[in-house]
């Protein structure tokens, strides 16, 4: 369930161009007040109909801020929502008998089903085509990157095929070894949701890759790096959500506000020293933001550096990820 805080929500409407996955993954949104015009010349439908149209329920009038204040001092909570004049005391029941997000593995109930090819970049800054004769481009937009998708982000993809990446999307249960088959100049770790200490096959998986191809991973894909590095996972108390997160690059000493949605984060402190490097860390709070390996060719970040509209400070790794793989190969 979101909980949304800005005040009126759906104003700009929706449209299949800015859309992150086939379809919403939410169980409901909670906002202030939702908007039925739409007055952005994007809009192709009401985010009320595209809301419908996936049967995601919305519940408004509600005092957001307030709530989200309650999470902070609370932390992450279980809930209901309900407007069919269920008693509160019915409603409190029900949310106590759901599962804690601890302990769930729910990247493979949101992967895809089956292997596809994604080659459309983003609006912005879609590459032109390689001309004939043109042997260098040809050779430079011919790097194959195989994604895992443990629920991936559409702008993820965009961005590697800005890049000059061929992508081939896979489901997050894919054996290391059909990957492998595949013959990718790199392999990508995408976000999810849930635990990332029960995706043990994930964890496998990267083992299995690590020194034979050049990984890039980001959320999910950051946690399930650290733990495949040795290291361990915890649950944060509310987890990072939104945009304006500042990150210490501490490579180049540069701060990144970047945009953020966790709620679990690597234990540095778990982290083998000898295998692998801290790279980024949050300056809010000190979690651990990004790790790479000191002699194999993977690193990994929490935020996310695709994120559309903004920041776009971060977009660098993508380039990084296409050196990595250009050196590797």
């Amino acid at each position: 369930m979101v909980c949304l805080t800005y005040p009126h929500i759906g104003n700009t409407g929706t449209n299949q161009n800015d859309e992150e996955s086939p379809k919403p993954y939410i169980e409901s949104l909670i906002v202030r007040e939702f908007s039925q015009l739409t007055s952005n010349y994007r809009s192709e439908e009401s985010a009320q109909l595209y809301l419908n149209r996936h049967e995601i329920p919305v519940i408004w009038d509600i005092d957001t801020r307030a709530l989200v204040l309650h999470i902070r001092k609370m932390g992450a909570l279980r809930g209901i929502v309900a407007t069919d004049g269920t008693s509160a005391e019915q409603c409190i029941a029900e949310a106590r008998a759901l599962p804690s997000m601890a302990g769930q593995e729910l990247a493979s109930r949101v992967s895809c089903k089956k292997s596809y090819e994604w080659n459309r970049g983003s609006i912005e800054l879609a590459l032109p085509p390689v001309l004939p004769g043109k042997k260098e481009q040809a050779e430079e937009r011919r790097l194959r990157v195989v994604a895992y998708d443990f629920g991936i982000k559409q702008n993820i993809l965009r961005m590697l095929v800005d890049n000059r990446c061929d992508v081939q999307v896979v489901p997050a249960l894919t054996a290391a070894k059909d990957v492998l088959g595949l013959k990718p100049d790199g392999v990508f770790l995408s976000n999810g949701p849930g635990d990332p200490e029960p995706a043990q096959y994930a964890v496998e998986n990267i083992r299995a890759l690590l020194g034979r191809v050049p990984i890039f991973g980001i959320c999910l894909g950051h946690q399930l790096c650290g733990l495949a590095l040795g290291g361990k996972t915890f649950k944060l108390k509310f987890g990072h959500h939104g945009s304006n997160h500042p990150v210490k690059n501490l490579l180049t000493e540069k701060v990144e506000i970047t945009a953020q949605n966790h709620g679990f984060c690597v234990d540095p402190d778990s982290l083998p020293a000898k295998d692998a490097e801290i790279t980024h860390v949050n300056l809010n709070d000190g979690t651990n933001e990004g790790i790479r390996h000191r002699t194999m060719p993977l690193f990994s970040v929490q935020y996310h550096p695709e994120a559309s509209p903004g920041p776009h400070d971060s977009h660098y790794l993508f380039g990084q990820f296409t050196k990595l793989m250009k050196e590797f190969k």
